[in-house]
């Protein structure tokens, strides 16, 4: 099942922001295979009953795609570590203070509200291919099969 959200065919902007241990992560380091990007809380419901998927995910696709978390304010180093401990997170969760996201997200006057979880498939060009965000009628994409078989089409066509 695929739902295209309103990021698709906008090019992911650029960013390099720092994981719990400073080093940075540049989303241009990821060129070249699909990334999924991953904007959560870690004290939202929704961000914790998907979070086993996605480590299912990047497990099921290592090597073949990239995998990044983007956490705002008030998550901290702490909450992060609790988080990747509780759900043994095997992908880098960074830290924004929210200028990335919103970048990210399109926020503005216009569009002031950020829902989470928010999930991109960014293409090997650095084109959101698709976004979610958690709902009923995407509940089998976050937390089911549906991000594989969005991978595995944009892996084929390759």
């Amino acid at each position: 099942m695929s739902v295209a959200g309103p990021l698709a065919g906008r090019r992911v902007p650029s960013f390099a922001l720092p994981d719990a241990t400073l080093k940075l992560h540049d989303v241009l380091d990821y060129r070249g295979k699909p990334l999924l990007i991953d904007i959560m809380q870690t004290s939202c419901a929704h961000c914790q009953s998907m979070a086993p998927n996605m480590e299912r995910v990047r497990t099921k696709y290592a090597g073949r795609i990239g995998m990044l978390s983007i956490v705002v304010p008030p998550d901290t180093q702490a909450t992060v570590a609790q988080f990747v401990a509780k759900f043994r997170v095997g992908f880098p969760i960074l830290f924004d203070c929210g200028q990335t996201t919103a970048a990210i997200l399109n926020v503005g006057p216009r569009n002031p509200k950020i829902d989470l979880p928010q999930l991109l498939l960014v293409d090997a060009k650095g084109m959101i291919r698709e976004d979610w965000t958690w709902t009923e009628a995407t509940k089998d994409i976050l937390e089911g099969t549906g991000v594989d078989a969005a991978l595995d089409k944009l892996l084929a066509a390759k």
